[in-house]
């Protein structure tokens, strides 16, 4: 019974408009060419900062600029920024669910009566 509320509350939320901006996002982002051009990019520079961290040393000025440029053409990519806008959203409801389910746990375990339904 529970795994079947549980289906249910997870075909619910796939239909909440929040879901369906974080898909429709989600595949904007990943067929943007440019901003995964520049996501590679930043990632790349990311790696080559923290191998140069790892060795104990300091990244040189130039890489540090060049991740912050990459890291700001990411950032101000429109689609990317939709992403984030479709993902935070969808976050603060899934934060809303977890918060009703947590306070149904608290009932759940205060009752003395036993309920499978």
């Amino acid at each position: 019974m529970l795994e079947e509320k549980a289906e249910e509350l997870g075909r619910l939320l796939g239909q909440t408009d929040e879901y369906k901006a974080l898909r429709r996002a989600t595949e904007a982002l990943r067929e943007d060419q440019a901003v995964q051009k520049a996501l590679a990019e930043a990632e790349r520079l990311a790696q080559e900062i923290e191998r140069v961290a790892q060795q104990g040393k300091e990244p040189s000025k130039e890489q540090v600029e060049q991740y912050d440029r990459a890291l700001q053409s990411v950032q101000g990519n429109s689609v990317y920024q939709q992403m984030v806008a479709a993902q935070s959203n969808f976050e603060k409801l899934m934060n809303r669910i977890n918060a009703r389910i947590y306070e149904g746990i608290k009932k759940g375990a205060a009752s003395p009566i036993i309920t499978l339904g």
